[in-house]
């Protein structure tokens, strides 16, 4: 899958002598006319992706519409193909660890407007996540904001909006 950015998180001077950790990751890329499937945390202010991460020796397609499933309620995926993938380096807060190394394989599909039942995790709950279908450039110019005024952004934040912006900008290419 083509590599679509790498990063290192601006408090890792170097990766010499660090414990890295490797997750893999899946996110899911809904459009719907000018319309993207997102998820809302409260507790971040932000809207992402849906997706997370893999479990051992899952199937990153597999993975990606289990993810889709359980944070959106998403129903009758389909279409799916490689958007590409995204990879990060920030620090890790637990204690197996100094980073963990990400890797998100980040996919488009198309799903039923109307979504089902959601399963979140309880740490979803408790940040406050829901799913919502929003405008893209909405959802663009709200992270944008919350990367420049709050301070309690979360880490993800820089690669959603990224994200984001890569998908508008292909979006508009189809559309000239």
């Amino acid at each position: 899958m083509k590599l679509l950015r790498s990063t290192i998180h601006p408090d890792i001077l170097s990766l010499d002598e660090l414990s890295i950790i490797q997750r893999l990751a899946t996110r899911a890329i809904v459009l719907n006319g000018a319309d993207i499937l997102l998820l809302y945390t409260e507790r971040y202010h932000d809207y992402t992706l849906p997706g997370g991460g893999l479990e051992a020796g899952e199937d990153k397609i597999e993975g990606m519409i289990r993810e889709l499933q359980e944070e959106t309620g998403a129903q009758n995926i389909r279409d799916i193909e490689p958007f590409g993938r995204y990879e990060e380096y920030r620090p890790w807060h637990k204690t197996n660890a100094d980073v963990i190394h990400m890797i998100s394989y980040c996919y488009t599909c198309k799903v039923d407007k109307t979504l089902g039942h959601t399963r979140f995790e309880s740490h979803e709950i408790n940040n406050g996540m829901k799913p919502i279908w929003i405008n893209l450039e909405e959802a663009i110019e709200h992270n944008l904001s919350t990367i420049a005024l709050s301070d309690k952004k979360g880490l993800s934040i820089e690669r959603e909006t990224f994200l984001l912006e890569m998908i508008f900008n292909q979006k508009k290419g189809k559309q000239n």
